[in-house]
């Protein structure tokens, strides 16, 4: 194929000809695989006298520089439906996008595509005024416009950083949650992109995240755009999302939805996670309780700190908060903490009841919550322990939940947040 790179608008409403004559004319561009990085173009739709019939790429023998779209045999199988096909002038021209690296909404005008290793590929998408203006036939004026409105912002995206808002090609091709491009999106910037979303639309992209990114996402939205997505992606996949939050930040979410929903939710997660928000939700929200997450890494004080150093390997990859470690007795009753860097220091043959603090500081669940903050603050704290009246341990408040809440909730979403994704009493050692 002559053809090396240009745009599908130069190319649609294009004569497609066998030996020169006529057979109708270019309305499309089908890929197959869309979730490659640079996907190739399969075939092309070609609008003939007998109504849509599908040319496969193998059959286009060249692209003249008039345009026209040479075939080397006559198009007679029928196009394919959307739901086969991903269709780039009908799913994606003016259709909204995600710029990954850009991390907003665009609305994409042209398509780029090359000839690579003589495959024509997608490469690129214009988003800029230059792709509308081309589209419009307006090539002199797109030109001049380009040439002389040198602060005209960069338009092209490179196609692996663009991520469509539909499912594309959901019968045949399934991008993987895990490889989606969304998920490289800070959850801060993926929640802002979800808010700017009709809901429909916001409910493909979180179809498209796996739980523990979706679940970073929407503990930075605000409480009517999270109840509207769980009424839009269905209680089940919800609850997944919802069991992969912080349990304060999973709490506070269940607090706001009607009972009956809050039961369907709670009925779809593991007995252990269900109970332990069951217990969180009934704390008011501004409280100790309210505030205080059940992820947090207990010891026994009869171990060594070379067997909970050992233990600490074995579950770093799943506990993120391990800046204190709280000894408890076997009923639960707080007896010590220590840090990680008293851990690391202190001999491999020591024993964690010898090396603890017994001189702690702890709040009541019933505490509100600006006294939390003050109490943080005061001892330049990391966590502070939540303990009832007969010593029993019930969780921690962070520092950046503790801020918080004594925070405006714009402000407050914005803030840098310490991650602790559903590791419940994770035990260092035992």
């Amino acid at each position: 194929m002559a053809f090396t790179e240009g745009f599908i608008s130069e190319l649609v409403g294009r004569r497609a000809t066998i030996d020169d004559q006529p057979v109708g004319k270019v309305t499309d561009f089908l890929v197959a695989k869309p979730d490659e990085t640079f996907p190739q173009v399969d075939g092309l739709v070609i609008k003939t006298a007998q109504g849509l019939r599908y040319a496969p790429i193998d059959t286009v023998a060249d692209v003249d520089r008039d345009g026209t779209v040479a075939l080397t045999i006559a198009p007679s199988q029928a196009a394919p439906s959307e739901q086969q096909e991903l269709y780039l002038v009908a799913d994606l021209l003016d259709k909204q996008i995600v710029d990954v690296d850009g991390r907003k909404i665009v609305r994409i005008n042209d398509i780029e595509l090359a000839n690579a290793g003589g495959r024509l590929r997608v490469v690129a998408a214009d988003v800029g005024v230059a792709g509308l203006l081309r589209r419009l036939g307006l090539r002199s004026l797109e030109k001049r416009w380009v040439s002389r409105l040198r602060t005209v912002p960069r338009s092209m995206i490179a196609w692996d950083s663009v991520a469509p808002i539909r499912d594309a090609n959901p019968s045949q091709v399934r991008l993987s949650v895990k490889e989606s491009r969304l998920a490289r999106i800070h959850p801060s910037d993926l929640a802002e992109i979800i808010s700017d979303l009709s809901s429909h639309e916001a409910a493909a992209v979180v179809g498209q995240l796996d739980d523990e990114t979706a679940a970073d996402a929407f503990e930075h939205l605000d409480a009517e755009t999270q109840k509207s997505l769980i009424e839009d992606i269905g209680t089940e996949r919800a609850a997944d999302i919802i069991e992969e939050m912080d349990a304060d930040d999973a709490a506070d979410l269940l607090a706001e939805l009607p009972e009956e929903q809050q039961l369907q939710l709670l009925a779809e997660m593991n007995t252990y996670t269900a109970q332990e928000l069951r217990t969180l939700v009934k704390y008011p929200e501004d409280s100790a309780g309210g505030l205080m997450t059940t992820d947090y890494l207990w010891i026994y004080p009869h171990r060594t700190t070379e067997a909970t150093i050992r233990k600490i390997r074995e579950i770093a990859p799943v506990s993120e908060f391990i800046y204190y470690l709280y000894v408890v007795d076997k009923d639960d009753h707080l007896l010590g903490a220590l840090s990680l860097r008293t851990l690391l220091l202190a001999l491999p043959t020591a024993f964690i009841d010898r090396i603890m603090d017994t001189d702690l500081v702890t709040v009541a669940p019933d505490t509100p919550a600006v006294d939390v903050a003050a109490t943080i603050a005061k001892y330049d704290l990391l966590a502070v322990p939540v303990v009832d009246q007969t010593g029993k341990m019930l969780g921690i408040v962070t520092v950046d939940d503790a801020i918080d809440a004594i925070m405006p909730n714009d402000v407050a979403k914005k803030l840098p947040h310490i991650t602790t994704h559903r590791q419940s009493r994770q035990p260092a050692a035992t």
